[in-house]
């Protein structure tokens, strides 16, 4: 048996592809129309429906919400045909939904599988985080160094000044700290308004997007999803549950998570991971849903961990009022 058939298998792959396709190209017709609600319904509905048809025997750990609060996609909800590997599922039908519904960059369809008990059961709180990609020394980064600390690091480790780093943040005041200590280390800043799976995805290409590490606190579900790309990768990420009361704390510890801990990227996501991300509007990773007449073109990145490959996937589909009619 060759590497690529161990764990999940490569079929597989092109599969949980093809379900970020169909979620971006169902909420992409909601773009620029101002309604955040029918834009994540579009995309919930159309994944939903996408993993039902896979051979996967799939449990959702990370979801749209507990299942008195979502009407499908919540967490524990069994999903595939039944057949196949044991998997969990983690999905964002449609990350940034402020970003579609107003036709900003960088919205996407994401979703990750792993081995069963691969990804953690993260609650719905903030996580801090810090995310770098592949190709820096093993334990470049961490929480618990100073923002300065962390950027000298990784300029070292890029071979490249400090005023050439670029570090990734979402603009929110709660960042007001660590935003001005990135500038007064002489390092820039690029600024994201939502979308924090992206941010934390462009580490893996600094080349083409100029991003050389991630800073900040964010959902800690949307943490899990980009550890998973990350470890896809090789890169490195470390995050840290942020409770913000003794109803989160008693929560998370329910769902078997640690407040106190420190992850590392391989113990929120292990095993044969794979990741997939298609775009909804353009971006600086991935181009959006184009629609030509009755033509639809995605673009599709997905990540492999056993392998270690990355497939950038350019799809055209023909009589899309077909298929979205199906979704």
């Amino acid at each position: 048996m060759s590497d690529q058939d161990k764990g999940l298998g490569r079929m597989l792959v092109m599969e949980v592809g093809r379900v970020t396709e169909a979620a971006a190209i169902a909420c992409a017709k909601w773009n620029g129309r101002g309604d955040v609600k029918a834009a994540d319904g579009a995309a919930t509905d159309a994944m939903r429906s996408e993993l039902s048809r896979i051979n996967i025997q799939g449990k959702v750990v990370i979801g749209e919400g507990e299942m008195d609060e979502a009407p499908m996609l919540y967490i524990g909800e069994e999903l595939g045909t039944g057949e196949g590997p044991a998997v969990d599922i983690a999905v964002d039908p449609l990350e940034g939904t402020t970003l579609c519904a107003k036709a900003m960059p960088n919205a996407l369809a994401v979703l990750a599988i792993s081995e069963r008990g691969g990804l953690l059961h993260a609650p719905d709180m903030y996580m801090d985080k810090i995310a770098v990609g592949p190709g820096l020394p093993e334990g470049v980064v961490d929480l618990d160094r100073s923002v300065k600390e962390n950027l000298e690091a990784v300029a070292k480790g890029r071979g490249k000044p400090i005023n050439e780093v670029t570090a990734c943040i979402l603009d929110r005041p709660r960042h007001a700290e660590i935003i001005q200590a990135v500038r007064d280390a002489g390092a820039s800043v690029q600024l994201i308004s939502d979308g924090d799976i992206a941010g934390v995805i462009w580490t893996t290409d600094p080349d083409q997007t100029n991003v050389d590490i991630y800073l900040g606190s964010g959902g800690a579900p949307e943490g899990v999803l980009a550890a998973a790309a990350l470890r896809c990768t090789g890169g490195q990420m470390q995050g840290r549950l942020l409770p913000a009361n003794d109803a989160e704390r008693e929560r998370a510890t329910k769902m078997g998570a640690d407040v106190n801990k420190k992850y590392t990227v391989d113990e929120m996501a292990s095993g044969d991971v794979i990741f997939s991300a298609t775009g909804v509007t353009d971006g600086s990773l991935l181009k959006g849903v184009h629609f030509r007449g009755d033509f639809a073109e995605t673009e599709t990145v997905v990540m492999r961990s056993v392998t270690g490959t990355v497939r950038r996937v350019k799809t055209t589909f023909r009589d899309i009022g077909t298929k979205l009619a199906m979704l």
